[in-house]
């Protein structure tokens, strides 16, 4: 892979170019292929109960709901005959049915209570998308003045489409934020305008590619728009993140003495090797959402496994070519501010090491006191209590919401949140469905019950049946539709589950929103063991064939676990509880949304495990170089805590812009994912880690003879070396002790000095020429090249 990026560094950037063009044109219209909805599970008795009642009946709940305003009554004949060509005009549009008003029906619900509003409810029928269309083309034509009348557009197909249309503005202001902040930070990491401006040219390429990829994708499978908001912002944080690590490797190869080739090439087969398997722990996290069935989770899990896989290849390719061509110019244009260009301390003295040190020294008590604090900050979680968006997590200005708000205020009840139940193939004589409704009609928070034999009441028949209770009967169906009498969400679940109960000679389907979101959260709970154990599986697999260790994946997988402790802990302190509602601009619910921890695990348990797989394969570099694990811990954390410190805040400084959406359940990835990364790159690697592997000792390393030897055929660890050197080389590490354990392979004498090293550098380069040796052969004729 190298030798053809570093014969074809021009022909690789630009196919690349081309690519990403190519790609990102297609998905600057990916916003016109998702889906605003996808919370609901496809497979469940509510999805079935619409189904029914859509090929049966060519009926569905009301989703849509125009708000008409009168500057004197509803009922003056000028009003009626406006509010009577609005029905008239949805009746003739195309997916649209069963359209109900207060001047067709004249239903008291339908009417405010001040007589000057009224409702027109209608469904619309069609694909996710397709209502997504034909929403917007009413919102269009009909928001606004019509005649004498005012009207306004809601219900909930109208929040599912203004809910995309606020994802895409969200997207917009979150990259306006996170580029700026991104690239200031990246000057101070790397103290010049080239350097710093590579990871922003990653990151480009990813999000570009990655959208067309995803557009690609819907060509297949539907996606929800969670996705977009994954490929742009997961994609910029993750190309940061790797690119950081390859281009600070290069950098300290190039300081190290090395050609502009023999520092790609080193830094391909180590910090190369790192963000594969780095990408991999992601994608691998996210891919356990793909065992749930809503299509908002699923998305993002399919987006998750594109955007690791695509932001890994850019950063190993694209990356290493422009790296190859620049060569010691990447250090053009350095700042002169001293803060910029401060030396680094030497090994052995860095404040990490100095961490790592004083907590092996004592690791009971502080590796006890930070487990205590995280799982003190976690018990909110403890009362957690889960629901699903509604129109409050939009702002304010949205329609969808201000309509919901002023029907609840205005009209004295509302058919907003009705059930239906449906019989399929079922002939029901009179007396058998009236039987049914009656029962029915006396559960706990039902107003009314409207089927083919009238309507109910508590105590009995409201009313005789019309012609209107016609649609209740098909040739092989019958439905009745509960109106509650309520719109608390738990009194709503209780009330389904009690529909669900009434006893019926035949199969009885119950659907609805309140129903979708009982029978979300259960599919939830079913698939949440699956995904788990699956990412947990996986999960070890990958990080054994990194260590070749079987104590190490479990306690790395026991540790970023524990440091989402803190994550959940303030997401139901802030979004359920409400505290800080007020600074972060958002409308306190009570609850917090189902897919929230859900899709927040998986994107944050990935990124720990990544900064886990950072840490540990240059523990592991240094445990086969020295044999001992205090050392091998403390220079590992030395060596990786500049840069791994900085990836956590460079990538903290993108999932920020989560914050600047409208969207509250958006706003929690803002606030969730920063504190999780932030917390395993400092508490739990700083401190735990090092903690459990001093106690631990020598026990890190263990596996059974079969499982070693089958790591030492096949598996990968980033310095490339065997893990057990073919004979022990005496060798002198930073902290001043003589130690044995460096391989054959890396057997010269560790030079500190950077002048020595240089000369050394140069001395092999000229032995690899003269032997023709592959790698450095090539480092050696580029070094004569230049």
């Amino acid at each position: 892979m190298f030798e053809f990026t570093r014969r074809r560094s021009r022909w690789v950037l630009g196919v690349f170019a081309v690519l990403a063009l190519v790609l990102g044109a297609l998905g600057a219209t990916l916003f016109e292929r998702v889906e605003g909805g996808g919370y609901t599970d496809a497979g469940s008795e509510s999805s079935r109960a619409l189904e029914v009642l859509r090929d049966e009946f060519g009926q569905a709940p009301p989703n849509l709901l125009l708000l008409v305003e009168t500057e004197d009554s509803v009922d003056d004949p000028e009003s009626t005959a406006a509010a009577t060509a609005l029905v008239a005009n949805l009746q003739e549009r195309d997916g649209v049915a069963e359209v109900l008003s207060y001047w067709t029906t004249h239903q008291p619900a339908l009417r405010s209570v001040d007589g000057k509003q009224g409702m027109i409810l209608a469904s619309v029928l069609g694909t996710e998308r397709e209502v997504d269309q034909r929403v917007a083309a009413i919102a269009d034509e009909l928001t606004g003045q019509q005649g004498t009348l005012q009207v306004r557009v809601g219900g909930f197909a109208m929040l599912l489409h203004e809910t995309v249309e606020q994802s895409k503005s969200d997207i917009v202001k979150g990259e306006a934020i996170a580029f700026p902040l991104t690239l200031i930070a990246l000057l101070f990491v790397f103290g010049g305008l080239v350097a710093a401006s590579l990871p922003l040219l990653v990151a480009v390429a990813t999000v570009l590619t990655t959208m067309g990829t995803l557009w690609l994708l819907t060509l297949f499978i539907p996606l929800s728009v969670t996705a977009t908001n994954v490929a742009t912002l997961l994609g910029l944080g993750l190309a940061i993140d790797y690119s950081l690590l390859v281009v600070n490797r290069f950098r300290d190869e190039l300081a190290d003495g090395r050609t502009p080739a023999g520092a790609v090439a080193t830094t391909l087969r180590t910090a190369g090797r790192t963000v594969a398997f780095s990408a991999l722990t992601v994608a691998v996290a996210l891919a356990g959402l793909l065992f749930f069935p809503q299509l908002a989770i699923r998305s993002m899990g399919y987006a998750g496994i594109v955007v690791a896989a695509l932001a890994a290849t850019v950063s190993l390719t694209v990356l290493p070519a422009t790296l190859l061509l620049l060569g010691t110019r990447i250090d053009k244009g350095q700042l002169g501010w001293w803060f910029l260009r401060a030396p680094r301390p030497a090994p052995g003295e860095g404040a990490w090491h100095k961490l790592a040190t004083a907590v092996m020294r004592k690791p009971i008590p502080i590796g006890l006191a930070v487990t205590a604090v995280l799982l003190l900050l976690g018990t909110p979680f403890l009362g957690v209590k889960l629901g699903f968006p509604d129109e409050r997590t939009l702002p304010e200005s949205m329609n969808s919401r201000q309509v919901t708000e002023i029907v609840q205020r205005d009209f004295g009840e509302s058919d907003q949140n009705t059930l239906v139940a449906v019989l399929p193939d079922s002939a029901y004589s009179a007396g058998g469905l009236d039987a049914i409704a009656r029962e029915m009609s006396d559960l706990d928070h039902v107003r009314r019950v409207d089927t083919a034999t009238g309507s109910y009441a508590q105590g009995g028949l409201l009313a005789e049946p019309t012609a209107a209770n016609a649609r209740f009967r098909a040739e092989r169906a019958v439905y009745l539709s509960i109106v509650p009498a309520t719109a608390d969400s738990d009194e709503l679940s209780a009330l389904v589950e009690r529909v669900r109960a009434v006893p019926t000679p035949s199969t009885l389907l119950v659907g609805g929103v309140a129903a979708a979101n009982v029978d979300s959260l259960a599919a939830i709970s079913d698939a949440l063991p699956w995904a788990l154990g699956f990412v947990l599986i996986v999960m070890l697999i990958v990080l054994f064939a990194l260590t070749g260790s079987v104590v190490l994946p479990v306690l790395a997988m026991a540790l970023s676990a524990l440091s989402l402790t803190a994550t959940f802990g303030a997401l139901v302190w802030i979004f359920q509880d409400g505290h800080l509602s007020g600074l972060l601009g958002f409308t306190v619910t009570g609850d917090l949304a189902a897919t929230v921890p859900v899709m927040l695990f998986a994107a944050a348990f990935g990124l720990a495990m990544d900064y886990q797989v950072f840490l540990l394969a240059r523990i592991r570099e240094e445990y086969d170089g020295t044999g001992k694990n205090e050392t091998a811990v403390a220079l590992g954390l030395e060596r990786t805590g500049r840069i791994v410190t900085a990836a956590a805040i460079l990538i903290s400084l993108v999932f920020l812009g989560f914050l600047a959406s409208d969207i509250t359940f958006m706003k929690a990835f803002g606030i969730g994912l920063p504190l999780a990364v932030l917390v395993d790159a400092t508490l739990v690697r700083g401190i735990l880690l090092p903690a459990a592997m001093k106690l631990l000792g020598d026990a890190n390393w263990y596996a059974p003879d079969f499982l070693r030897r089958l790591h030492d055929r096949w598996g990968l660890d980033e310095g490339g070396a065997s893990r057990a050197p073919k004979h022990d080389v005496p060798v002198r590490d930073p902290l001043g002790v003589v130690t044995a354990g460096r391989p054959e392979s890396a057997a010269e004498p560790l030079v500190l000095d950077p002048l020595a090293r240089a000369e050394q550098a140069r001395a092999e380069a000229a032995r690899a020429e003269e032997s023709g040796d592959g790698l450095a052969s090539t480092a050696g004729r580029a070094e004569t090249a230049d």
